[in-house]
């Protein structure tokens, strides 16, 4: 199937999607739309940016507009949950722009806003509800909706909602679902503990998988820069100064150290906004509709904002901090080359998150190419291997010095909207091959450390 038109789409459907000027559905929209609109369960694996939205989106839209019968009060058709705010009003949105000819109403409950509005819209009755999964047991708990009468159920991007802590408001809300209905189950990954909640929740589904579990978007040019801590607010204000990072997402560990990376941006002379968890609604929508604007140049951001962040031409991704939940390497990176675009993706490696890098690579079966950098630490490569640590992995030659153009910055100052670009020079090669790194005696074990700390910080300060 290579069009649209050959999946069975309504007229409205298809005129929305002409609209919005697709013609061509993606591998996961192509097998899964078929199987959706018999009414059989699904279990889809794919990784972001795979079209996973319309792939349940379109089949919903078709199946309650072949029965327009209204909602009845405080009730809805179709339940879609969601681990973040920024996924659930991307996902309403897409409901919005595909169903724009159809008579389907809908609502987007998420925390961070009042109560009373999603209150009085939930008790009309609605068609679809897109909800994280907090603030829709607090709407349940006060009575302004019932799951009694829902005919489609969507866990989308199970991984996370599990990564975040949601099982148990799933599993009170999968209890309240009535026993006949469809069931949607999408996820990046499937590890044992979400397999074994997809068996609980899904009657004979389809399986769709689009890309081997855990694998990293083919066109992100991947590498890794092993540096101090004292040097990476010094090395990310530095590479900022390439001008093919046009529209760069910068991720951290924490809130706190969002907001200083922010800060250190801002005072260098850049357009730099933070979203996560601690900023209000406001804030958040604020600072994503400026980023998608091209109006911030740098969009700096916890793990809550990794798969909700749906905007195009992302150039860059950078790892400020190697996150401690290695799939979620995955989820960031693939938040750049979307929509067959190229992109870069840049991870900062300290010392002490060594071990997080090796579990990366472990995850994602590859190697990420080593890079030096003048702010960074140099002949890691080299030296590595001495004190029982191999970072480019056994027989693996180093990656070879990345050499950055001159010219004018024309991204330093105040970033008045730039031209959207699929992206730029890549900063290392693509990764090595299928190489697993050796978990042997020394590279399974932490560096020998000297008096000041691990042997790289003092190759750092030898080199300083």
């Amino acid at each position: 199937m290579t069009n649209f038109t050959d999946l069975n789409l309504s007229e409205p459907l298809l005129r929305a999607l002409a609209a919005e000027g697709y013609e061509k559905p993606t591998p996961i929209q192509a097998q899964s739309i078929p199987s959706l609109l018999a009414g059989k369960d699904l279990l889809g694996i794919a990784q972001t940016g795979t079209g996973k939205t319309a792939a349940f989106a379109l089949p919903i839209l078709q199946k309650l507009a072949a029965h327009p019968e209204r909602a009845a009060k405080g009730t809805c058709r179709a339940l879609i949950l969601s681990p973040t705010r920024e996924l659930a009003a991307q996902i309403g949105e897409s409901f919005r722009v595909y169903g724009k000819f159809l008579k389907v109403s809908r609502a987007v409950v998420f925390g961070g806003v009042s109560l009373g509005k999603q209150i009085d819209i939930l008790r009309g009755g609605v068609d679809v509800v897109v909800a994280t999964p907090g603030r829709l047991v607090d709407l349940i708990e006060r009575k302004a909706l019932t799951l009694s009468k829902v005919e489609i159920f969507v866990l989308d991007e199970v991984d996370q909602m599990l990564d975040l802590g949601f099982i148990h408001a799933i599993r009170k809300i999968t209890g309240m679902l009535p026993s006949q209905r469809q069931n949607l189950f999408f996820s990046a990954t499937m590890p044992k503990e979400i397999a074994g909640l997809a068996n609980n929740l899904l009657t004979d589904p389809v399986r769709v998988e689009v890309a081997p579990v855990a694998t990293t978007a083919e066109r992100v040019n991947q590498s890794v820069i092993h540096v101090d801590p004292a040097n990476k607010a010094k090395l990310l204000v530095e590479l900022l100064k390439d001008n093919n990072m046009t529209r760069t997402l910068v991720f951290t560990r924490t809130k706190h150290g969002a907001d200083k990376v922010m800060k250190s941006l801002s005072t260098a002379g850049y357009t730099a906004a933070a979203i996560h968890g601690n900023k209000s609604q406001n804030n958040r929508e604020r600072a994503l509709a400026g980023f998608k604007a091209g109006k911030i140049l740098v969009l700096v951001a916890t793990d809550i904002a990794a798969r909700g962040i749906d905007v195009d031409g992302v150039s860059h991704v950078v790892n400020y901090d190697l996150p401690h939940v290695p799939e979620s390497y995955v989820h960031r990176i693939g938040r750049t080359a979307r929509a067959g675009a190229d992109g870069s993706a840049i991870a900062f490696c300290t010392p002490e998150d060594r071990g997080l890098l090796r579990d990366i690579e472990k995850t994602i079966r590859a190697q990420v190419p080593v890079v030096e950098h003048a702010l960074g630490l140099k002949g890691i490569q080299q030296l590595a291997p001495n004190f029982g640590w191999n970072p480019a992995g056994k027989d693996k030659p180093a990656a070879k010095p990345h050499h950055r153009g001159q010219g004018p910055n024309r991204n330093h100052g105040a970033g008045s909207g730039h031209k959207q670009a699929g992206g730029g020079k890549p900063h290392g090669g693509k990764p090595q091959g299928q190489h697993q790194p050796k978990r042997d005696g020394g590279g399974a074990q932490a560096p020998k450390r000297t008096s000041g700390g691990s042997w790289m910080s003092e190759l750092g300060k030898r080199q300083g």
